[in-house]
């Protein structure tokens, strides 16, 4: 299976992954063989790349941080009860009795986490132009329970901080839906409103009884960063809470990697890159290192370039070193497709490097 870019499908190709909407239902099935209408309608969803199987990849896995099934099921709790949260006119325990169905969410998706031994931040699946609040709140506490798990904090410290990162957003359920649903860039006035949602969240949590008082304190500093830029108090440095700080990280990351109206979804390599240009200045440095450290940058089949001029798709990540994968080579330097693709392991081959992504190679 490999990352193809929408606009260099061909009808006849097949569908490798499902295709989501934001509540978690199937636009597309896997195994579809895309028409000349499906490959418009996959750019009318505003997407703008796919998997694909063929037989030079057919054999190479795409893996996944969270099961499709428990994955659209946290998916639906968490819009149910956002939902019931919006519904509700006064924000004193508005939240009563979810706390202990979060909690025991978060046990679960720690439990599956941990026993498919997922130590990677990788790509989540691919959904259409209509990202949500759902699916990003569940995608940051996806991100920030690996790192928990990498950097090895207690169980207990884990719940609260994989809680504080599922909850972060959940101010948002007290913005006005035209400006947190807004297909387009807010005005100064509307980011402004916007920007409450961080003190809002954590009003609605602290006092819950069944929600620490520290996942509270995510909702209230995740948008606050190491120079006093951020809001809503300007915190420096060692004023914001460790959790919070490596919620800032992953937030940024969804978001960035994100598909929206009025902008592409980056790749991993290319927010990675961005977010460290902050690095020391607005995220926690060795916060940060370890982030990079554990980000898929080059995710199984995406395709590369190296510096021989070969082109060919990572086949496998190096869980040690995540940026130095094994790439299976298709093409040779002249372009040429290969009868026989062979696979070079970059760990092992360290006068290589990869150039950037072969989109250009698909014909």
């Amino acid at each position: 299976m490999r990352l193809v870019p929408v606009h260099l499908l061909q009808p006849g190709m097949v569908l490798g992954k499902k295709i989501y909407n934001a509540d978690g239902l199937i636009l597309l099935s896997d195994g579809v063989q895309l028409t000349s209408g499906l490959i418009r309608r996959l750019d009318d969803y505003g997407l703008h790349y796919v998997y694909i199987e063929d037989a030079v990849t057919e054999d190479i896995a795409i893996p996944e941080m969270l099961s499709a099934e428990s994955r659209l099921a946290a998916v639906r709790a968490i819009q149910s009860s956002f939902k019931n949260l919006e519904n509700q006119p006064a924000l004193k325990g508005s939240f009563l009795h979810l706390g202990k169905s979060f909690t025991g969410m978060i046990d679960s998706v720690i439990d599956e986490v941990s026993s498919m031994e997922v130590s990677m931040v990788l790509l989540t699946d691919i959904n259409a132009n209509d990202y949500n609040l759902y699916q990003h709140s569940l995608n940051v506490c996806l991100y920030t329970m690996v790192l928990g798990l990498s950097y090895g904090y207690t169980r207990e410290q884990l719940r609260m901080l994989c809680l504080g990162a599922l909850l972060h957003d959940i101010g948002k359920t007290r913005i006005p839906a035209s400006i947190v649903q807004k297909p387009g860039r807010l005005s100064e006035l509307e980011f402004s409103e916007m920007k409450t949602h961080t003190e809002i969240g954590y009003q609605i949590l602290k006092d819950e009884p069944n929600i620490p008082l520290l996942s509270a304190h995510c909702a209230f500093q995740h948008h606050e960063r190491l120079d006093g830029s951020g809001y809503p108090r300007g915190l420096k440095g060692p004023e914001i809470h460790e959790f919070a700080k490596w919620i800032a990280i992953t937030d940024s990351y969804d978001a960035m990697t994100a598909q929206r109206v009025y902008k592409p979804a980056r790749l991993p390599h290319e927010a990675v890159e961005i977010m460290y240009s902050g690095s020391g200045i607005l995220y926690e440095q060795s916060f940060l290192a370890l982030f990079r450290d554990r980000v898929a940058i080059y995710p199984p089949g995406i395709t590369v370039v190296l510096t021989t001029g070969e082109v060919g798709v990572v086949s496998k990540i190096n869980a040690k070193i995540p940026h130095r994968p094994i790439v299976r080579i298709l093409y040779n330097p002249a372009g040429e497709q290969l009868t026989s693709p062979y696979e070079v392991d970059l760990s092992q081959c360290l006068s290589i490097m990869i150039t950037g992504i072969g989109e250009a190679v698909y014909h």
